[in-house]
């Protein structure tokens, strides 16, 4: 199989800790390409009609896309333990809360990029961010519990998110207010897998 990743993207950093975490990195192999929304790179688009990453490219069934999709289909081929049926609806609602602090946090990003300055809204971008504090506040106040116990897809989730924070959005201090989250993720970051997947 194929992953076709970005170094960059904490979507495709969630497909590959998952890989690293079930202990597939002998079965995928990883492609980096460079593409953006104004500039999709033929080969993600050739795998991905919607052009985003990540992609699995498999030689047994249609390629899959989507980073809960490619999750998912990898955890499941590992035995399953990232998924627990017991507490499913949790680790569903954690994964998406990570996603969505992805979503919005990947959406300033592009905004400031791919817009020229001119057309910018700084509005837009105060919105997104009010999006992503919501989030982290809900996840400092209700999830800790859930964070703090066995791995699951969804703390791997919001670890990503976290760090895609870390790495793009450093200024905007998330820490601050959220001393459990902090610790937490201060815990986390130690994980072997989330090491090996450092975005640059």
């Amino acid at each position: 199989m194929q992953l076709i990743t970005s170094p960059a993207s904490p979507f495709a950093r969630k497909a590959r800790m998952v890989i690293i975490e079930t202990g597939q990195q002998d079965d995928v192999e990883l492609v980096d390409v460079v593409s953006s929304p104004t500039a999709p790179n033929p080969q993600l688009t050739a795998a991905n009609p919607m052009s985003k990453i990540p992609a699995l490219v498999r030689s047994d069934g249609p390629t899959l896309y989507d980073s809960r999709v490619v999750t998912r289909y990898l955890d499941a081929r590992s035995g399953g333990a990232l998924y627990p049926e017991s507490r499913i609806w949790e680790v569903l609602i954690l994964e998406a809360t990570g996603d969505a602090i992805m979503d919005a946090g990947v959406l300033m990003v592009y905004e400031n990029r791919c817009r020229p300055e001119d057309m910018q809204f700084g509005g837009w971008m105060d919105a997104q961010w009010g999006k992503i504090e919501g989030a982290l506040d809900a996840l400092n106040t209700r999830w800790m519990s859930h964070l703090s116990g066995p791995l699951d897809i969804g703390q791997i989730s919001v670890a990503c998110a976290l760090g895609y924070l870390d790495f793009r959005h450093a200024e905007r201090e998330w820490r601050k207010g959220r001393d459990a989250l902090d610790d937490w993720f201060a815990v986390f970051s130690a994980r072997d897998s989330f090491k090996a997947t450092m975005p640059v």
